[in-house]
């Protein structure tokens, strides 16, 4: 069952569900999604001599990718064909009986702004900002602020809470992040010479 507004306003209001800081309502609680907002912090992929990204080798971030933080009144400009991560303004903290999903602004989607290539879910346990996967499909550069509303989370309610939770105890690479993170799929179970058998 996805949550509706009053349903999301009952959970925040409970404190199970945490959305931080929601500074109007109003505005970010949708009939059925909460809008989110843009943070200030974006990794920026560049073009690199590395002649490819081994997922299965631990390659060091900085070597392929710049962080911009922007200042107060700074934008950032999305060039068409670009991909960056970026960050939600608001920490999220999902209880073990709901998932969420991060969702496109249709306006913004009007101007073919991406805002996850394929990491739109969010589990059961899962605290820390939301990084974002933003990319411009269009052919015109498109500028972005922070604290805008970026994107929008839906909420579905589990039959059963989740056993094993998105966590410390499971292992989860990116609990509790403050900003956008680069990929650790170097360290995933396959690859780290553990293999199941």
């Amino acid at each position: 069952m996805i949550l509706s507004d009053a349903d999301i306003l009952r959970r925040l209001e409970a404190g199970d569900l945490v959305i931080d800081p929601i500074d109007d309502l109003d505005l970010q609680v949708q009939p059925a999604s909460v809008d989110v907002r843009l943070g200030r912090e974006f990794l920026e992929f560049r073009r690199t001599n590395i002649p490819c990204i081994h997922p299965n080798r631990e390659t060091e971030v900085d070597e392929y990718v710049d962080e911009t933080v922007l200042d107060d009144g700074e934008e950032f400009i999305l060039h068409p064909g670009d991909f960056v991560l970026g960050t939600t303004k608001e920490r999220v903290e999902i209880p073990p009986d709901l998932v969420a999903q991060v969702e496109g602004r249709s306006s913004l989607g009007r101007l073919a702004i991406v805002v996850h290539a394929t990491a739109g879910f969010v589990d059961p346990g899962f605290k820390g900002r939301i990084t974002l996967e933003l990319s411009n499909l269009g052919n015109a550069p498109v500028s972005l602020t922070p604290d805008m509303r970026i994107s929008q989370l839906v909420f579905t309610e589990l039959k059963t809470p989740s056993d094993r939770p998105y966590g410390a105890e499971r292992g989860s690479k990116y609990q509790d992040q403050s900003g956008p993170q680069a990929s650790k799929i170097q360290g995933d179970h396959e690859f780290s010479g553990h293999q199941k058998r």
